[in-house]
C-alpha cells in the first residue's frame, strides 16, 4: 500500500536534494527513510529558506516518489555522512503557501508533527498540496 510522507527541511537543502536526485531527513537519520517504501511519496515542507537563516518559508517546496527501497549514506564532510534514498522528483511544480495546506480538514492532525522532521499524511492531503503545486 502506498504512503504519502511530509520531510521537514529549508529550501536550500530541499533544493540540493533535488537537483541530486535523493532525500534526506531529520538531519540525515536513517530510521525516518527506511519507513518509506519503494512507490511511497515525499513532500517537502520548509519553514525557511535555510537551515542558518531567520527568513521563514512555510511553504510546499517539492514532491517525488521514492524509486527504490535502498537506503544508503553518502560523506559530505568526513565528520557528517548522512543516510539518503533516491527520489524521482516531479519537475514542475511551484511552491504551495501552509495557508493553502491549512485550509485542508486534516491539517489539524499535522501542524504540530512539523517539529518532528517526517511523518505520514493521508492521501487525500497530499493530493489536495500536490495539486495546488502543480504547474500547468
Amino acid at each position: 500500500m502506498v504512503k504519502f510522507w511530509v520531510g521537514v527541511v529549508s529550501e536550500n537543502h530541499v533544493k540540493r536534494g533535488v537537483e541530486g536526485g535523493f532525500c534526506q531527513v531529520c538531519h540525515g537519520k536513517g530510521g525516518p527513510l527506511k519507513r518509506m517504501k519503494k512507490g511511497d511519496y515525499l513532500l517537502y515542507y520548509s519553514p525557511k529558506v535555510a537551515l542558518d537563516s531567520d527568513q521563514k518559508l512555510q511553504a510546499f517546496t517539492a514532491v517525488g516518489k521514492m524509486k527504490d527501497d535502498r537506503v544508503y549514506q553518502f560523506e559530505m564532510a568526513p565528520d557528517f555522512i548522512p543516510f539518503r534514498r533516491d527520489v524521482e522528483y516531479y519537475n514542475y511544480v511551484r511552491p504551495c503557501p501552509i495557508e493553502v495546506a491549512r485550509q485542508h480538514p486534516d491539517w489539524k492532525n499535522y501542524a504540530s508533527q512539523l517539529r518532528y522532521g517526517h511523518f505520514e499524511v493521508s492521501r487525500d492531503f497530499f493530493l489536495y498540496v500536490f495539486n495546488d503545486m502543480k504547474i500547468d
